[in-house]
């Protein structure tokens, strides 16, 4: 399997966010060592696996369900 390692600035660029976010907010609350992200050679520097993120953000948003009625609403159950 191939794996897409991308620094806090590409990940930042990737999702939108502000890499200072990702870093303050996101970090360990969202996005867990090991899983989502690694430590190189134990050091300060992140690598985000996108993959990962990529597919938790995906099975997240799947958990609701678009209603057939104008306009659209969105039933979380």
């Amino acid at each position: 399997m191939t794996r897409t390692y991308l620094t806090t600035e590409q990940l930042a660029a990737r999702i939108h966010y502000d890499a200072r976010s990702i870093r303050n907010v996101l970090l360990d609350a969202y996005l867990f060592e090991g899983r989502h992200y690694i430590r190189p050679f134990g050091r300060r520097k992140l690598l985000f696996i996108w993959e990962a993120i990529e597919a938790d953000w995906l099975s997240s948003t799947h958990d609701s369900i678009a209603m057939m009625t104008e306009p659209a609403e969105v039933c979380h159950g």
